[in-house]
């Protein structure tokens, strides 16, 4: 009898200490009621709490946590728009009390708060700004659930704006202004592109016309003197210079008539090209020299009377002799 009651006590002491040892896992706080009244917290470790009388009646995650809230409202421009607000909290370890017993749901809590600062800040906004100033939205939730939460024993870490979604219609509107913008701006730039083009080529067409002219007179030039030089040739072999320059363009004539005769694929047709060309060519040369020699000799003659009496004329005011009467100055002449 009394082995049996022995072991009856030592089976009892397991039992109870056993059901008295528990453990708190790291940032974990554990709230103990005795007899349904708060006794103690528990912090991280292995605790013990007086079987029956004592109880676990929580546990606090103290570690920071995130509540994700999506809110849907309206802009100062009368556009819907939906905000994912994240909420970044934690338990303040020196106010367990209070967050176990002050706040039956927290998450609740918080989203009620980020439901109403959301919805008085952005419609004062319009939907442009919304996305400028999203931090300043984020700042206003944090303030204002500090004030709120540190009472309940919560710490808000950080608040952020994670997300803004227009309505499908809005962005697809957006997305069209933005493309127009894109489409504007780059019609600018070819534009401007083909203005430097028309610009670069104009000046090049310009410099090609003046190089080209400056050619031409070049190639005029040494002509000119070759003919020169040709002419000087044949005056001094008793040749003068009307049949020099006839014997010249007669030459140039069947040089030309050559150079057609070794191409094969020309389409150039040189008239007059008979036989009789060149001859009648010289003559007509000849003819129009001498009739310009002509005109050029009367015209000598004509110059040299007119500067005679005109230099009579310039002379007449600086006789000095006296007047004289009409008979005196017709005999003088």
């Amino acid at each position: 009898m009394g082995i049996f009651f022995t072991g009856f006590i030592i089976f009892l002491g397991l039992i109870i200490l056993i059901t008295g040892i528990f453990t708190v896992k790291q940032q974990t706080a554990a709230v103990i009621e005795r007899f349904g009244k708060f006794n103690s917290i528990r912090n991280s470790g292995l605790q013990f709490k007086i079987p029956v009388f004592d109880k676990i009646a929580g546990r606090l995650n103290l570690k920071i946590q995130q509540l994700d809230v999506i809110v849907e409202t309206k802009t100062k421009d009368d556009v819907f728009v939906r905000l994912k607000i994240s909420v970044q909290f934690q338990v303040i370890k020196m106010k367990v009390y209070d967050a176990f017993y002050k706040l039956e749901n927290p998450q609740d809590q918080i989203t009620s708060y980020v439901f109403d600062v959301v919805r008085a800040e952005v419609p004062k906004m319009k939907l442009d700004d919304v996305f400028e100033r999203k931090d300043d939205i984020a700042n206003a939730v944090k303030l204002e659930l500090n004030d709120a939460m540190i009472d309940y024993g919560y710490d808000i870490i950080k608040t952020l704006v994670t997300d803004i979604d227009p309505d499908v219609q809005v962005k697809a509107a957006m997305n069209r202004i933005n493309a127009s913008e894109r489409e504007k701006v780059a019609a600018e730039y070819e534009a401007e592109a083909e203005r430097i083009k028309i610009v670069a080529k104009a000046r090049a067409e310009a410099e090609s016309k003046r190089l080209q002219g400056q050619g031409i007179a070049d190639q005029r030039r040494e002509i000119a003197r070759g003919l020169e030089e040709s002419v000087d040739v044949l005056n001094n072999v008793g040749i003068n210079s009307q049949e020099a320059s006839a014997l010249i363009v007669v030459t140039q004539h069947y040089d030309t008539l050559q150079s057609l005769g070794e191409e094969t694929d020309t389409n150039l047709i040189l008239l007059p090209n008979s036989p009789q060309a060149g001859s009648d060519m010289l003559n007509n040369m000849i003819a129009s020299f001498v009739a310009s020699n002509q005109i050029g000799e009367k015209m000598k003659e004509q110059n040299k009377v007119k500067g005679i009496a005109s230099t009579a004329k310039k002379a007449k005011p600086k006789r000095q002799n006296p007047p004289m009467d009409d008979d005196e100055y017709r005999s003088e002449e």
